[in-house]
């Protein structure tokens, strides 16, 4: 399989190129120049797999010679021997709704389910490389977590992790700064999530750096994390009891992949009916769906922290799909939302979103309403994002169908709103327990890309 940049289809590229850089030279994202597609019987097929199993049948199309099929076995059954379920994942049913726990990885978070495999990736190529790779990550609180975890202790890796300093939870922040090892460096910016994320995205377009760094980055961008997660839509789907109604998911949304993940799913044969983006108040995403207009606004600071983002980095994608795959187009449309901030949707290319998208807002209230209300009936904790997920379903007439809602985060990471909503302690599981008194480890530094890129280069070597 060949891949091309949302912003040049002109040049083709492996999967190693692809898993490697992260982000095109050009800025653009990375995208599979063909898909491979399931029918209606070959869907069938997969049922019968579990989970490691079948995400050896999913991913393998996608990584060209990068590895044999026998190489990929043994990576995905290690990175799925860390998580607390037998198939990754567990599926239990709340009121009329489905929901899929994601959340039983070592740092309590979906991350898991796509990093694990990452950092056994990263592992793999350097066996057979003389070199040293500098990861450099943004995160919103749970994927640098999930990242340092998979990245730790490994072999000519070193990991840094730019977070917005005092807008994660204490939670995200400890088990992201508790570690001692030497090769994973944290990093608080004085600012938000887009900050992080745009200082990043910097140091990708800054070629020279980059080189000289061999920089490589995991963010939800990277095109191997959307390959991983889109295998939980196809299993949840098998789980599924009765398939003559239709199946629709609601994806607690911030930067666009976990989402665009089923969307992926759909694309290649998975019968999807809808895919709900549901948003905190940095709703960005929900008024392009709902209304055409993609504009950044002030991210505001809530209870769902990892989606406090107004910058959607994987909706590019979409755009180049709306685009009908012109690259030049999608690259003027990227430019303008770099320099104006907006993107105006017109109606026809509307009409395509929501042909597979539907989206909704949940304020504060809502969303503490919904985990009480949760709890109170079936007396399970949901956490803010799971929520919001949970509730979206409420904001539209899906009633009789399979409506699965995406639960992304064990409750405990979040026990301010937890206690705020059922006045209940959310506790940590036993084997995080020690996280909570450990001393932290970490820089903080002015939002400032010269100032991040001397900090990175003095420590990459």
């Amino acid at each position: 399989m060949r891949y091309v940049s949302t912003r040049n289809t002109a040049k083709t590229y492996d999967f190693k190129d692809v898993f490697i850089k992260g982000l095109a030279d050009d800025g653009g994202l990375f995208i599979p120049s063909s898909l491979p597609k399931y029918s209606e019987k070959e869907i069938q097929e997969l049922k019968s797999l579990n989970y490691s199993d079948l995400a050896k049948k999913i991913i393998f199309p996608f990584i060209g010679n990068f590895m044999d099929k026998n190489e990929l076995s043994k990576i995905i059954d290690k990175s799925y021997s860390v998580f607390r379920r037998e198939n990754v994942i567990d599926f239990i049913k709340i009121g009329d709704r489905s929901v899929l726990e994601l959340f039983h990885g070592p740092t309590l978070a979906f991350k898991d389910v796509a990093m694990q495999l990452l950092g056994n990736f990263y592992e793999f190529y350097l066996s057979k490389q003389n070199k040293k790779i500098n990861i450099v990550v943004a995160t919103s609180g749970d994927t640098g977590a999930a990242a340092i975890d998979a990245i730790k202790g490994k072999e000519n890796l070193n990991i840094f992790v730019l977070h917005p300093d005092n807008r994660v939870s204490s939670v995200q922040r400890k088990i992201m700064t508790t570690g001692k090892y030497k090769n994973v460096f944290n990093i608080a910016i004085k600012g938000n999530f887009d900050d992080c994320q745009n200082l990043v995205k910097s140091m990708f377009s800054d070629t020279k750096f980059s080189q000289d760094i061999n920089m490589s980055g995991v963010n939800s961008i990277n095109w191997a994390r959307i390959i991983a997660q889109c295998v939980y839509y196809f299993y949840s789907y098998y789980l599924i009891e009765d398939h003559t109604k239709p199946t629709n998911f609601s994806v607690p949304t911030g930067n666009f992949g976990d989402v665009y993940a089923g969307y992926l799913a759909k694309k290649m044969g998975l019968p999807i009916n809808k895919l709900i983006v549901a948003t905190n108040q940095n709703d960005i995403l929900h008024r392009a769906i709902s209304n055409g207009n993609y504009e950044a606004e002030t991210v505001s600071e809530t209870i769902s922290p990892s989606m406090d983002i107004q910058i959607a980095s994987n909706f590019e994608r979409l755009i180049f799909d709306l685009n009908d795959k012109n690259s030049e187009q999608t690259s003027k449309d990227m430019m303008k939302i770099k320099e104006e901030g907006k993107y105006s949707i017109d109606k026809e290319k509307l009409n395509l979103i929501n042909q597979d998208f539907l989206s909704a807002r949940m304020s504060e209230t809502e969303t503490l309403d919904i985990i009480r209300s949760v709890y109170e009936e079936f007396n399970i904790v949901l956490d803010p994002h799971t929520a919001i997920g949970y509730g979206a379903f409420d904001k539209h007439d899906l009633n009789g169908n399979n409506n699965i809602v995406l639960a992304t985060a064990h409750p405990c990471k979040f026990p301010d709103a937890i206690q705020s909503a059922i006045n209940i302690k959310a506790e940590l599981p036993n084997e995080l327990q020690f996280i909570l008194n450990e001393k932290e480890n970490y820089d903080i530094l002015e939002n400032n890309i010269e100032k991040v890129k001397e900090h990175i280069k003095e420590r990459s070597k």
